[in-house]
């Protein structure tokens, strides 16, 4: 069975989240959004505290706020870093993102180590996530889905009653809507989606009641 454990990292609210097998302990980190010491350690003291073994990271996309952590988690747990090779640019980019929004961060640009495609299975311990291949809020942006725990990561593809920005680099508003209709609606209704901001939802709500859909 798959634990999830969500924080809210740095100065743009963005959910990093632990999801760990609880029979092996085994675990992956999804968007690592730490920016700055305070939340390397609670990040930290959570990995330790539950004794938990951190085999890789996974980013639904790679926008700034969404992989802040990437290097840090990559150097210290000796994992590789997994994301949607249509993204690269952006991983490359990093600094780049930043000075737009005023800030200045270092040694930020990230590297796919392992591509992932639409398809592709990530296992974590005994357990499973399926990756859905979701472009439009970024070229490469993808959701994990849990057949078994019945939950989404939908990074910043889907949110409760909205769905994500358009006007940042290799945004399209037209493929992002038919991403959420054609890839992720058709998931079951009690289908729990935790996204990249914001509280959660469920597939149902969102087909029922999401104005922009």
């Amino acid at each position: 069975m798959l634990k999830i454990k969500q924080f809210v990292f740095n100065p743009f609210g963005e959910c990093t989240y632990v999801i760990a097998d609880e029979a092996t302990g085994d675990a992956i980190v999804v968007d690592p959004g730490m920016a700055d010491a305070a939340e390397l350690k609670r990040f930290d003291d959570f990995v330790e505290q539950n004794h938990l073994s951190i085999k890789g990271i996974v980013n639904t996309h790679l926008h700034l706020d969404h992989c802040f952590g990437d290097n840090y988690v990559k150097d210290k747990y000796g994992v590789k870093v997994s994301a949607h090779i249509a993204d690269a640019p952006l991983g490359g980019a990093v600094a780049e993102q930043a000075r737009r929004f005023g800030m200045r961060v270092d040694n930020s640009d990230v590297v796919i180590d392992a591509p992932l495609n639409d398809g592709d299975t990530i296992t974590v311990g005994d357990d499973r996530l399926e990756v859905i291949h979701t472009p439009g809020h970024s070229p490469g942006g993808i959701c994990l889905y849990s057949p078994t725990g019945k939950f989404l990561i939908a990074g910043d593809t889907l949110f409760k009653g909205s769905i994500g920005r358009t006007d940042l680099e290799g945004g399209n508003h037209h493929q992002l809507v038919e991403s959420v209709r054609k890839r992720l609606l058709t998931l079951p209704g009690d289908t729990l989606v935790l996204s990249g901001h914001g509280p959660a939802t469920t597939i149902a709500d969102e087909k029922a009641s999401n104005p922009f859909l």
